[in-house]
């Protein structure tokens, strides 16, 4: 099971806990977890990635095992330890303002 923590919004709009478990099946790269995510909670679909272009909407952030992953490719694998269960998978809301 991958553990994904999501920002308080998304929480809200999905009705979810901020932390979940998800069955990903492997490779466990972004965009899986992103497919699973969706897919179990539709109300989230269009909120993280783009419906078009499958990117990852500017105000948010990936982050794994103390890693920024936000710039990667969406089918980068993630670390083994977010693929045992062992550390999370964050989404993480940007913050912006003067």
């Amino acid at each position: 099971m991958i553990r994904v923590v999501l920002p308080f919004n998304l929480c809200t709009l999905a009705g979810v806990p901020g932390e979940l478990s998800l069955d990903v099946p492997a490779p466990i790269t972004i965009s899986q977890i992103l497919d699973v995510l969706e897919a179990k909670y539709p109300a989230l679909r269009g909120t993280i990635r783009d419906h078009g272009s499958n990117t990852r909407r500017p105000m948010l952030r990936f982050f794994a095992c103390n890693r920024d992953f936000s710039n990667e490719p969406m089918d980068t694998p993630l670390p083994d330890a977010v693929a045992q269960g062992k550390e999370p998978f964050l989404i993480i809301g940007a913050i912006a303002g003067g």
